[in-house]
């Protein structure tokens, strides 16, 4: 079995009210506990990217965030909703505030692009005009506006990922979840989606829970930012020191920051310079 490496606790966000918190979280099946004993928060503009091996429970931290699944034991709340205690009645209007943007996209084959990004819009009654307008902008946002009348066959791995985004984006949600946005998808490709992902967090401020094997996708939603005069990615020399100072004191909040999932538990929390200087063997494994 092995030992939790130890984190620094962070006294200065108490009267900050989280966006997310995970509460003694437990949930399992009938071969066991998939996770035990989960517990952390999630501050307003933050990134939380949860780290693990496959089947050590990403997924279902995000399908518990959206009340898609509920945990056996503990408390999940999300903007200010106990969702592990709601109807599926409440939580149908609870999940209007977040997007979900799926591992494959899980966008509907038959639909045109338009339609998909369209489609929470028109469940929720909106009209056309405003649907239209809602639609544009966010396939604008993600530089697929051109795509508009094509069917998912049409697009490559990397332009359904970038659909999926703008469907999530599309009824302005305040947290998003990401479940492996990068997997599947070339370096350069892999670079487009980080870059959208920076866009939403500086330009609108969103806040995010990233699932991801990929230690580089959460280095890089920490050492970089996206400015939007110079409308580029620049790296945040800034933002780092800043970081690293802090962390040194323990008084303050990194913008991105790691959980990693190990033996059904929180093997690891903290800021990216403490995995990068880790010498601990397990997470030396993701830093290769």
């Amino acid at each position: 079995m092995s030992s939790p490496v130890t984190f620094r606790t962070r006294p200065s966000d108490a009267k900050i009210d989280p966006v997310v918190t995970f509460d003694n979280v437990s949930i399992g099946f009938d071969e066991g506990d998939v996770l035990r004993g989960i517990s952390f928060r999630v501050l307003p503009r933050e990134t939380l990217v949860l780290l693990g091996e496959t089947g050590t429970g990403k997924t279902l931290t995000l399908k518990m965030a959206a009340g898609l699944v509920h945990p056996s034991r503990g408390s999940v709340n999300v903007l200010g909703h106990e969702v592990s205690n709601m109807s599926e009645h409440e939580l149908l209007a609870f999940r209007r505030q977040i997007g979900f943007v799926f591992q494959e996209g899980a966008l509907f084959d038959s639909m045109t692009v338009e339609d998909n990004v369209a489609y929470r819009l028109r469940e929720d009654r909106v009209s056309e005009e405003e649907i239209a307008s809602r639609v544009r902008e966010v396939l604008t946002f993600v530089e697929l506006e051109h795509t508009l009348d094509q069917f998912p066959s049409e697009l490559s791995g990397g332009m359904r990922r970038r659909v999926s985004i703008a469907r999530a984006l599309v009824s302005r949600p305040q947290l998003v979840l990401y479940d492996s946005p990068t997997a599947g998808l070339d370096p350069v490709t892999s670079q487009t989606i980080i870059t959208l992902i920076l866009r939403l967090r500086d330009v609108y401020g969103v806040t995010a829970l990233l699932a991801t094997h990929r230690l580089q996708d959460g280095f890089a939603l920490a050492n970089f930012r996206f400015d939007p005069k110079a409308k580029r990615v620049v790296r945040d020399e800034i933002a780092i020191a800043q970081t690293a100072a802090v962390a040194a004191l323990g008084v303050a909040e990194p913008v991105t920051r790691f959980l990693v999932y190990r033996d059904a538990r929180v093997y690891f929390e903290g800021a990216p310079e403490e995995i990068a200087a880790t010498h601990d063997a397990y997470l030396k494994r993701f830093l290769v």
